[in-house]
């Protein structure tokens, strides 16, 4: 009694073994990253606007790379 499939694991070491659980500062941290996540992917009022501001600031850096060089002398 006790055994599954796997003849060599029983109910009892399952129950017994033992899952490491990261302290709840650590689990408050990471609630933390993922509620920021959530509303970055979600809520279109902050998501879209921090997306676009991206957007902005990648076109300007390769603008500014593309606009920029060195005159050859006549």
């Amino acid at each position: 009694m006790g055994e599954g499939s796997q003849n060599n694991i029983n109910s009892q070491k399952i129950k017994n073994f033992p899952i490491p659980v990261p302290p709840m500062e650590v689990q408050e941290k990471i609630v933390g990253v993922l509620d920021r996540f959530d509303t970055l992917v979600n809520d279109l009022s902050k998501g879209l606007p921090a997306e676009i501001e991206a957007v902005r600031e990648r076109y300007e850096y390769y603008r500014n790379k593309l606009l920029t060089f060195k005159e050859i002398p006549a």
